[in-house]
């Protein structure tokens, strides 16, 4: 019976990464306006109060549920309920969800505020568009990838081995800034050949969605963590690197998506 326990945790660890996995390769074409069948500007644009409304409540539902469940407390009461390992995983279903939701009830605006004419300069600010994802990617890589999407600890499961956090370090990108990945999302929200005002909305929502969480964020890693954090966070620039200065190397924790 724990045999199955293990191994069904392990199933179900995979599952939600899928989903996740799914669900990102869509948010690409979905904001960026290309390949899938319904993006950021999809139809027609239809009464503005009504759509203000309803992509406020879905960007205000995912503010909420990321920052909400990202909270160690909620963690604390929420693995009395689950098992441990599976806790990760589910935050991460949760999350894919509340995506999946904000772009399948999300309300056009394409009123266009902007767009580049020029199709090089289009190229360019595409390919500017997707390195924010090359980045993202490559930010969850440096601080594992797949602790932080919860495929570790249900594979630790399934072998019989215990959880232990992962050593605390500032890998490449998190010697210059504290947030490479939060960098990277901010790229891939404002970088857009075309501007509409629903990408307006949607880019200025989750930018201070962002900004909101950072402080919250540093304050459960600062309470974790304690000295190391303080050093690292007083020395280390939160999106812009400082040129020419010398940067120490610190044995200090970096940030996560929660």
């Amino acid at each position: 019976m724990e045999r199955m326990r293990r191994f069904g945790a392990l199933a179900y660890g995979v599952s939600c990464y899928a989903i996740f996995f799914v669900t990102f390769l869509y948010l690409i074409g979905f904001v960026g306006g290309f390949v899938v069948p319904k993006t950021i500007d999809s139809g027609p644009a239809g009464s503005l109060a009504f759509a203000l409304v309803v992509n406020g409540a879905l960007l205000a539902l995912f503010g909420l549920q990321h920052s909400v469940m990202a909270r160690p407390g909620f963690k604390r009461w929420f693995t009395r309920v689950v098992p441990p390992a599976i806790e990760r995983s589910t935050y991460v279903l949760a999350s894919t969800v509340v995506l999946i939701a904000l772009m399948a009830f999300w309300q056009p605006l394409p009123q266009t505020l902007f767009a580049i004419e020029n199709e090089t300069a289009r190229a360019a600010v595409t390919g500017v568009y997707l390195l924010g994802y090359g980045i993202v990617l490559y930010s969850t890589f440096l601080i594992d990838h797949f602790d932080l999407f919860g495929l570790r600890q249900v594979f630790l499961r399934a072998i019989g081995r215990s959880y232990t956090e992962k050593r605390f370090a500032t890998p490449t990108l998190y010697k210059l800034i504290r947030h490479p990945l939060y960098v990277g999302w901010m790229i891939t929200f404002w970088a857009a050949p075309t501007f509409s005002l629903g990408h307006l909305l949607f880019a200025s929502a989750m930018t201070a969605y962002i900004l909101i969480a950072i402080p919250l964020e540093e304050r459960d890693l600062e309470a974790a963590l304690g000295e190391p954090h303080r050093s690292w966070r007083s020395r280390t620039p939160a999106f812009v690197p400082r040129i020419g200065r010398s940067r120490t190397r610190t044995a200090s924790a970096v940030g996560g998506t929660r």
